[in-house]
């Protein structure tokens, strides 16, 4: 009898083998699908000939058609297990994209060597392989952002707006690799044209804001300006447009997904950019000291956590430890204040950058302002009565800049690695080490200025909240985009003012 049981249990499986055959021919004949596909099918078929399959064939009885048995086979066994009598769904992402691993496209370049070493540490452990790797790129990286540094504004300008590009483009090559397999449409070229529209708006603000005298001497440019807003608005109209014609039915979904995708890239690394580029016109001491501070705490952070980690600070970055923490915050509210104060005695540093009609250039020379110059501050009282034993001065000179560099320190090495721990998650959900390979021991650019971009937002948030004063370029913006009555009513009030005060006279004495 159990043989007999065997025999049909024989020919009851090669005869549901056969049928799912003639019912995927049918099926891929009707869909025109390729031949690919069928070859999948029949690997899936060969691959799994045992009682799982079967056991998961006869569960989908839920299934309306015989068709959709297909799907289910190609698509993953998982689904034909699933008890939801809804049935397989098209709008609904594969167990393959649920469980995406791109370990394999994006290559990794923190355990990457430079040719030039291969030979030479050959003998080391991983370990300190990579720890001499990592040093030797962060010695050429400062050495180059030095270089940038004494090539002045534009340089740095232009370095940011070519680090912004190389970001944006890590973080779009994860979403084409993961959804590239599906073919859908126009996904890299609106994802590149919405970057352009947004550098578009966020550059032509900046220009508007500091560059308006001279933007509105030119008829041409003057109409640009006039309606920047306006013309960043069609634009992006354009693109928008443009991603709801490419929707495909079947894909609704994914491509919704990468819209969304797009434009947190945007949100992440334009806006961030855009803001790095105000804090440059404020004064170059604005991008150097926060920036230094980021690379300062990611260096001590790391050599603390390397000798003396032991203790796991975050679950999504396992090497990250409260060692490395604690000892990098210290060394960057240290090392922070000393730049300030080596940075504010020169004005090359500290004076905002302007357009000097009179040179036709942008300059760098101004009196340094209340914030840069010396100031006597009382100690603490509790500090007083020591001092006093000591004979020492109850008061202390230093630049007010210098206590303000406190407070960016103290967010640089509290909240900053936390764009790093984000980073870290992002990575991790998509299974891969880094964004990239350009950088041997570090990574991609992404996995540098993680934690950049958010420590340009609170400079930029620190610097409109405490430091500035209304700024003179945009109020003569304003001014220019009155009609001619106006500003002759604003220039009368204006003399009369003047005159009222004394200031006037005073300069025509």
């Amino acid at each position: 009898m159990t043989e007999v049981r065997q025999r049909r249990d024989t020919q009851d499986k090669s005869e549901k083998l056969r049928e799912n055959d003639q019912v995927a021919n049918v099926f891929l004949k009707r869909t025109k699908s390729s031949k690919k596909m069928l070859n999948i099918y029949h690997n899936n078929i060969r691959r799994f000939k045992s009682k799982s399959i079967l056991n998961s064939v006869k569960n989908v009885s839920y299934l309306s058609t015989k068709s959709q048995i297909l799907c289910c086979l190609c698509r993953g066994y998982s689904v034909c297990s699933h008890r939801n009598p809804g049935g397989v769904r098209d709008d609904i992402d594969s167990e393959e994209d649920r469980n995406i691993d791109l370990s394999r496209t994006i290559s990794s370049g923190t355990n990457k060597t430079l040719p030039i070493l291969e030979s030479v540490l050959t003998g080391l452990s991983e370990k300190w392989r990579n720890w001499i790797v990592r040093f030797i790129s962060t010695v050429l990286l400062s050495v180059v952002f030095v270089l940038i540094i004494y090539g002045g504004p534009l340089a740095l300008m232009i370095a940011t707006l070519v680090v912004q590009v190389k970001c944006f483009e890590e973080i779009i090559n994860i979403g084409y690799s993961v959804y590239r397999i599906h073919g859908l449409p126009w996904f890299r070229s609106l994802s590149w044209y919405f970057l352009i529209t947004s550098n578009y708006f966020f550059y032509g603000e900046s220009l508007i804001d500091y560059f308006s005298v001279v933007i509105n001497r030119t008829d041409f440019l003057r109409f640009l300006v006039n309606y920047h807003r306006f013309i960043s608005f069609c634009l992006y109209i354009i693109g928008f447009v443009g991603f709801v014609l490419s929707l495909v039915h079947k894909y609704y979904m994914k491509q919704f997904s990468l819209f969304a995708w797009t434009h947190v890239a945007l949100l992440i690394v334009v806006t961030q950019s855009y803001l790095i580029i105000q804090n440059i016109f404020e004064g170059l001491i604005w991008f150097i000291v926060p920036v230094t501070m980021i690379i300062i705490n990611d260096i001590w952070a790391y050599i603390f956590g390397f000798f003396f980690g032991r203790t796991p600070l975050i679950k999504v970055s396992p090497k990250k430890t409260w060692e490395g923490f604690i000892g990098g915050g210290f060394a960057t509210v240290f090392f922070g204040a000393l730049l300030s104060y080596f940075l504010c005695q020169f004005s090359y540093f500290i004076c905002p950058i302007e357009y000097n009609e009179t040179l036709g250039r942008m300059t760098m020379d101004c009196e340094p302002s209340p914030l840069f110059r010396p100031q006597e501050y009382a100690v603490p009282q509790f500090l007083s009565s020591v001092l006093h034993l000591l004979h020492l001065r109850k008061t202390i000179i230093i630049y007010p800049f210098v206590l303000h560099s406190f407070s960016m320190s103290v967010f640089s090495s509290v909240i900053g690695p936390f764009g790093g721990f984000f980073a870290s998650g992002f990575k991790r959900a998509f299974k891969i080490k880094d964004f990239g390979d350009v950088i041997p021991g570090h990574g991609g650019i992404m996995d540098r200025f993680d934690c950049q971009f958010l420590m340009a937002t609170f400079v930029n948030v620190y610097i409109s909240s405490f430091i500035r004063s209304p700024s003179p370029q945009k109020l003569l913006q304003q001014v220019f985009n009155l009609k001619p009555e106006q500003q002759l009513q604003l220039f009368y009030s204006l003399k009369e003012s003047l005159e009222n005060r004394g200031i006037l006279s005073i300069h025509q004495d």
